[in-house]
């Protein structure tokens, strides 16, 4: 199951908008604006296959510090969920994230995630919130250097 960074306005990244949509934004009624898409461009996109086909996303976006960077957009294919994917996903942001000298990687997790996001180091750093309408959680997880 390849993991790669795809390159913003390709015809993986608009697979992978629409899978987003699909996923995060239709069930609450929101769509995306022009402006939030090309931001985009300045972001680092994530995306799992099977062969062409699909399977899942993330988005990474740096803190101006360029000590931290933000998880976005974490989705995965309805009907593969807890299979490993997402784990697959997150451990491939983590590590190009370390690769390039992030201390820490963070998110607004939705509240319906945070038990995926604690299984894998994270910790919640405050106050259940509101954001596009449910319940988040910002997690986090310090990205050590790995040593051989």
């Amino acid at each position: 199951m390849p993991i790669k960074v795809i390159d913003f306005n390709s015809t993986q990244y608009n697979d992978v908008v629409k899978l987003r949509y699909e996923l995060l934004r239709k069930p609450l009624g929101l769509s995306f604006t022009d402006e939030e898409l090309a931001a985009e461009g300045a972001y680092t996109h994530i995306a799992s296959y099977d062969d062409d086909k699909l399977l899942g996303t993330c988005m990474l976006t740096p803190d101006a510090d360029g000590q931290a960077i933000k998880l976005r957009q974490m989705a995965v294919k309805s009907g593969l969920q807890g299979k490993g994917i997402g784990q697959l996903i997150l451990q491939f942001a983590e590590n190009i994230s370390r690769d390039k000298g992030y201390k820490k990687i963070y998110m607004n997790a939705r509240k319906t995630a945070v038990d995926f996001y604690l299984k894998s180091g994270y910790t919640i750093t405050g106050q259940e919130f509101n954001e596009v309408t449910i319940p988040h959680y910002v997690m986090e997880k310090n990205l050590p250097l790995i040593t051989i």
